[in-house]
């Protein structure tokens, strides 16, 4: 199936810039906001500035981010001009989006708080028994990695969360995820491949007030810069993009552009897991379930017994073949694991959640509305290759949209396959 890109003559430079091997990457000049705190795998901001010149939108009209993740969408479409809307049912990615798109505060104040704040974490670390360090309870711990973060680096950062928590200052959010973001690149032994995992070599300690207000002051930085000029509204709301209808207004939206999760064995709620225990958005593992029963079916660790999204693609026989390839493969190869034995299951509940979320979103759309999902093709089920875009495409075409084209956005080494995936931005428009 071949599909004819949009790709306008002024973009061409700047495609060309963006090769395969720089096509996810954040640049210099984007960090600004964008690095307050990212998912490692994130798409780049350059991606929106992009499609938001071919979808030719214009000073304040609105687009809508439905998975916005840690708001890479709705921080590039506010800094050009855009009101942006985003829901997210990760509470951490969601609280990032939140504060991210909170411009509107005053920098200098932002620093002598947290100079205040640092003086006196750093006293009762120095005062403090050597002997009696700062914990996390064993069910919060029993919810992370292993070794995710050393006894005394988590010893300083929860002395430190508990200062800026009893200090209560105005700007109490923005110094929270200066701590998330300082405590998994500084003080942690997490490292991110694609998968989450923990480092061989362990930070026995960490300078965390260091780190901290190094963040705060980049973070203030980017503000000044920022008040150069006025910036319009943006909302974040943490929901399920399955249910939209709480957050919308009809006809509102004129563009979306967002990249959900991609079909593999990918836990997304690993990715934040410690920054999320530590500010208190998971406390044990009842909330962790109910956070993922929220989230779109992506991998068999959060797949739930009443799960009925597959009931929304009965009407697609190439989801159904696949899913049967994957599952006559389970039983060739004698796989017998619980979660293998669900790979077929989540294949459909997938694509079922991705029209069920298609469906949802047409009554707040706009007529001739464009839109972009970023997605990737997948091959983690038993190397059965799914072709993920084409399938969204043929669910969105069914469902009432125009398939404008396929975009390729960039081609990444599959390791297990040894074959390269493609990841593209499938664009559609709804005509209404």
């Amino acid at each position: 199936m071949n599909h004819q890109a949009l790709l306008f003559p002024e973009l061409e430079l700047e495609a060309k810039r963006y090769k395969n091997g720089n096509a996810n990457k954040l640049d210099n000049e984007d960090a600004s906001i964008h690095n307050w705190y990212r998912f490692v795998l994130s798409f780049p901001p350059h991606l929106v500035r992009e499609y938001i010149r071919k979808f030719n939108l214009k000073s304040r009209e609105t687009i809508l981010d439905p998975f916005c993740g840690t708001g890479t969408t709705l921080v590039e479409a506010k800094l050009q001009g855009l009101h942006g809307i985003g829901i997210e049912a990760n509470p951490m990615a969601y609280f990032a989006s939140r504060i991210k798109t909170d411009f509107d505060i005053d920098p200098d104040i932002l620093v002598d708080d947290s100079f205040r704040i640092a003086e006196k974490a750093e006293s009762i670390i120095k005062h403090s028994d050597s002997k009696d360090l700062n914990s996390l309870t064993s069910e919060e711990s029993s919810l992370l990695l292993r070794d995710s973060i050393s006894p005394i680096p988590l010893h300083k950062t929860l002395i430190l969360l508990n200062t800026i928590n009893e200090f209560n200052s105005k700007f109490k959010n923005h110094q929270l995820l200066a701590l998330a973001t300082s405590t998994i690149k500084n003080a942690s032994n997490l490292h991110f491949g694609p998968e989450v995992g923990v480092s061989k070599r362990k930070k026995l300690d960490a300078d965390v007030i260091y780190d901290w207000i190094a963040l705060i002051k980049s973070m203030a930085n980017d503000i000044r810069y920022l008040e150069q000029q006025e910036y319009p509204p943006s909302h974040v709301y943490h929901g399920d993009s399955r249910e939209m209808s709480p957050y919308l207004r009809p006809h509102s939206i004129d563009a979306v552009f967002t990249s959900p999760p991609y079909p593999n064995e990918k836990d997304y709620t690993r990715s934040t897991r410690l920054e999320s225990v530590l500010l208190g958005f998971i406390k044990d593992k009842a909330g962790l379930r109910e956070i993922k029963k929220s989230l779109l079916r992506s991998n068999s660790r959060n797949v739930y017994k009443g799960d009925d999204d597959d009931k929304y693609i009965t009407n697609f026989p190439n989801i159904i073949s696949i899913a049967d390839e994957i599952e006559n493969k389970r039983i060739k190869l004698n796989k017998t694991s619980g979660f293998e034995k669900m790979y077929h299951k989540i294949t459909k509940l997938y694509f079922g959640g991705m029209a069920r979320h298609l469906q949802e979103m047409k009554p707040y759309l706009k007529k001739n509305s464009l839109l972009g999902y970023v997605v990737g093709d997948q091959a983690s089920y038993l190397q059965v290759h799914i072709p993920t875009g084409e399938i969204i495409s043929d669910i969105a075409e069914h469902l009432g949209y125009s398939l404008i084209s396929i975009d390729l956005f960039r081609t990444r080494f599959a390791t297990v396959t040894k074959k390269e995936m493609r990841e593209e931005v499938v664009v559609l428009e709804w005509k209404g």
